[in-house]
């Protein structure tokens, strides 16, 4: 059973779980766990995608109910009105704040094959929200250093956010494509955590019948979590979860 994060006669917001696809793949075609056929099947209504999130990430997800609800949202997407936060954890510990403005190449997904060839500008804002550090050895330095980060892309390219994390070397742990290897295996036996560590934690769009700004968060969970906790980040994440909620921000 998805988890709806809202629901009303125009639009519904789920929680994606890491590990679904949204729609059916040209390059995984023996997935069975179909975000849209599973969310259909759910409610009763056939339902229009207006974004995506990969099949690693987690998090709100936006659907339309009708096909004038689902030109409206997919306009906003395109003319970058929709605002979009994913929470991240990163090898290394980046600067406490910055933008990355990286023009990306298409590449192939996992819904298409296709790949065009000139690059398109790209733009995410970035924040680090904690760091730790363990005195093991997983690479070429005596410890391992690890951060939290806050992500906001301005653009919607393909993968943006783990190809921009990796352009500043700072790659998404769980990251198979752009990460590395031996930090994502670290993950997996201290943590017990095998996923990409990236989730859409927060939607900012116009309610398409009314026009009102709608704001609508998806918690951490799972893994993830258990991450989060771990790493005695919970703190630093319930204050810039109280920072984000006050007025005119």
């Amino acid at each position: 059973m998805l988890n709806l994060l809202h629901r009303d006669d125009r639009l519904v917001v789920i929680d994606k779980p890491n590990g679904w696809l949204v729609h059916r793949s040209n390059l995984d075609r023996h997935e069975t766990r179909i975000i849209v056929q599973a969310l259909r099947d759910q409610i009763g209504r056939h339902v229009f995608p207006v974004h995506r999130l990969d099949k690693g990430t987690s998090g709100a997800l936006l659907f339309a109910l009708d096909p004038e609800a689902a030109q409206d949202l997919a306009g906003q997407f395109e003319r970058q009105e929709v605002r979009k936060t994913y929470l991240a954890v990163v090898r290394g510990w980046p600067p406490e704040s910055g933008s990355i403005d990286h023009p990306l190449v298409r590449g192939r997904d996992e819904y298409s094959d296709s790949e065009a060839a000139a690059p398109q500008p790209a733009l995410t804002a970035y924040c680090r929200l904690a760091s730790t550090e363990f005195s093991v050895a997983v690479d070429k330095y005596p410890t391992a250093r690890y951060a939290l980060v806050e992500l906001e892309p301005y653009t919607g390219r393909r993968h943006q956010l783990r190809r921009h994390m990796k352009h500043i070397a700072h790659p998404i742990i769980g990251d198979a494509t752009h990460g590395k290897g031996k930090h994502n295996r670290f993950f997996q036996t201290r943590f017990g955590c095998g996923r990409l560590l990236l989730a859409c934690t927060d939607l900012r769009f116009r309610h398409p019948e009314t026009g009102r700004l709608m704001h609508v968060h998806a918690p951490v969970g799972d893994q993830f979590a258990a991450v989060i906790r771990e790493c005695g980040w919970e703190e630093a994440l319930r204050l810039r979860r109280s920072a984000r909620l006050a007025p005119g921000v």
